[in-house]
């Protein structure tokens, strides 16, 4: 996915908004692509291990990847990355039917977020894992008040290798999902039912081939991720009969990531590390 962004996109635009600012920040929707916040830290590239010169900056992009309306809310979750590395998963939120956005779920390093699903107009999950560099730890986002808060859950105990390929809740309790382990793995597939809203989760079946959900949604989405090169954006749309009609857009290119100039960094950054004193002994006197 990472390459096809990359030929359809071109250069990357750059945020004012800081990350400590950007659960905070609200996006107003007015038509065009709404630039979600981001900046990019040395920390960011240490973490990514990011080769990025001031004369050849690394661009950063916003990917898309799903869309759930409940009511007049709608959420959309996707997530930050470099060519290369996933750096953050993103989660988006509007009560006004589109018309203003903000992050309804802080950041989480390394991760993407995959599906969103409602089960009623309180309880919903998001589905993500972590990607770095391997996909890894898959969890839930679970929420129980509408989507106004949102708390993490592993799938499972210990660190595994996998991510979700895809869930399903027929109800607030009882749900089943399918975790992919990746190639290489003589049970690849595998298949967990929860009797506890994504609580804690069940073997049910593994399998070195693709499983299917016991249960699923039965009718077309009416909701849609498009990507829009004209515009240069991820083009969020809802089904109105035969046609599809815009809800919300939002821009690929969010900024770039560049060492930060050594007179922009705090004067306790520029300190040399001070050499620790050489103790005194003191001697009993004879």
């Amino acid at each position: 996915m990472f390459l096809m962004v990359l030929a359809i996109w071109g250069q990357a635009q750059t945020p004012p908004t800081a990350p400590e600012q950007a659960a905070a920040a609200v996006l107003e929707n007015i038509g065009k692509p709404m630039l979600v916040p981001f900046r990019c830290t040395d920390e960011d590239m240490q973490w990514a291990g990011m080769s990025c010169t001031e004369e050849e900056p690394c661009p950063v992009y916003f990917e898309v990847t799903a869309a759930e309306p409940i009511g007049d809310k709608i959420f959309v979750a996707g997530n930050i990355h470099s060519s290369t590395v996933t750096l953050f998963s993103v989660l988006l939120g509007s009560e006004d039917d589109g018309k203003t956005w903000r992050e309804v779920h802080e950041r989480i390093r390394g991760a993407g977020l995959d599906h969103i699903q409602f089960a009623d107009f309180a309880n919903g999950w998001t589905s993500g894992e972590a990607l770095s560099p391997l996909p890894q730890d898959p969890f839930l986002l679970i929420t129980t008040d509408g989507g106004k808060t949102w708390r993490q859950q592993p799938i499972f105990s210990e660190a595994q290798p996998g991510s979700i390929q895809q869930f399903f809740f027929s109800s607030k309790n009882s749900g089943s999902l399918i975790v992919d382990r990746g190639e290489g793995n003589d049970e690849r597939f595998g298949l967990y039912e929860s009797p506890n809203g994504g609580e804690s989760w069940l073997v049910k079946q593994v399998s070195n081939k693709p499983l299917r959900l016991p249960h699923g949604p039965e009718q077309e989405p009416n909701w849609r991720i498009q990507a829009d090169r004209s515009t240069q954006a991820f083009r969020v749309e809802h089904r109105q009969g035969e046609r599809w009609t815009p809800a919300a857009s939002f821009a690929v290119g969010v900024g770039v990531c560049r060492p930060t100039p050594l007179e922009s960094k705090p004067p306790e950054e520029l300190l040399p590390t001070a050499t620790p004193p050489i103790p005194i002994i003191k001697r009993p006197k004879r």
